[in-house]
């Protein structure tokens, strides 16, 4: 049987097996799992975009096209 993977916890570096034994991967623990979600929340965490992305997402028209009665 081959060994299981094993990744590093992405909040404290701890080793943690790869499989179902470990709930939380790839956290090593609920509470890295929760202090990952909390930077996520506190936006210390972020998908970083181009500044110019936002204004292309949002610059075209928004509303519905107005249908001629």
């Amino acid at each position: 049987m081959s060994q299981p993977m094993t990744v590093q916890c992405p909040t404290c570096d701890a080793p943690v097996e790869w499989s179902a034994a470990s709930p939380s991967r790839p956290f090593c623990s609920e509470r890295c799992k929760l202090i990952d979600l909390g930077a996520w929340a506190s936006e210390e965490h972020a998908i970083p975009v181009s500044p110019d992305a936002e204004d292309e997402l949002f610059s075209g028209d928004l509303e519905a096209p107005h249908r001629g009665h």
